[in-house]
């Protein structure tokens, strides 16, 4: 037995529900007569293309006739009082949605296939041997042993140590471009009472070596970029820092 595909639609109800969908209506409101046409409609076009429908098809087409019959023709007793009976769509309503969480799990169980058909499992080894061997103890002097363990705490204290210290300094590292804002505030409120400002000026009171390094190649990046100047008297002597006027940028 095999399945016959008629151009996208695997059965009939998949045609059907693609007019359904296509037709923007619900399931359980099923305007029967259009619906009928439009799915006779397309079997006549399979038919014209020389494309073999399958039986399927012409049984879901008779059951479409069938239900569009009933529907326009109600039932009435002798008394001319309407018969009040369930609605003729509701069987094929719920064939339908049981349709469609079929293809769901069949999808659902595609996409599993595909995504395990990468996976490779390892066979089960036979471990009997471990299991059934005896304890093994550990055979060592006993101050040795609790050498060894102070020794390994010790090592981890230490290790504690340095990650919280190096932790603490990541955290309080500025880059380069927010010392620069830092220190042109500085500079900016001293040379309103002085006309130059010393170099350790700038440097907080407990400042260590990575912050003078890093001051230091923030100065030379103003000066780079021809907002300060600075001089030196004498070799390691004090740095002046005095404002860049319009003029000397200009010559510049």
């Amino acid at each position: 037995m095999y399945k016959v595909r008629i151009d996208q639609f695997e059965g009939p109800f998949d045609l059907l529900l693609y007019l359904l969908e296509n037709a923007r209506m619900d399931i359980y409101d099923i305007r029967v007569t259009e619906i009928t046409e439009q799915y006779i409609g397309y079997l006549k076009e399979m038919d014209e293309l020389n494309v073999e429908v399958g039986s399927e098809f012409i049984v879901l087409a008779a059951a479409l006739i069938r239900l569009k019959s009933r529907m326009l023709l109600p039932r009435v007793t002798e008394v001319d009082e309407m018969i009040v009976e369930e609605d003729p769509r509701t069987e094929l309503a719920e064939r339908l949605t049981e349709y469609l969480q079929t293809k769901k799990i069949a999808e659902m169980l595609q996409r599993r296939e595909k995504e395990y058909s990468g996976i490779y499992t390892k066979p089960a080894e036979d471990i009997s041997e471990y299991l059934n061997s005896p304890e093994e103890l550990l055979k060592t002097d006993p101050d040795k042993f609790v050498r060894t363990f102070l020794s390994f705490l010790e090592k981890k204290k230490r290790l504690a140590e340095v990650r919280n210290r190096y932790e603490r300094i990541r955290r309080n590292r500025s880059s380069v471009e927010e010392r620069i804002a830092t220190m042109a505030s500085v500079l900016e409120r001293k040379w309103k009472n002085q006309d130059s400002v010393s170099f350790s000026e700038l440097l907080a009171p407990n400042a260590d070596r990575y912050d003078r390094t890093l001051s230091f190649m923030s100065l030379l990046e103003m000066i780079k970029m021809q907002e300060v100047n600075a001089t030196q008297d004498r070799v390691y002597g004090e740095i002046e820092i005095t404002k860049r006027t319009k003029d000397q940028t200009n010559v510049q």
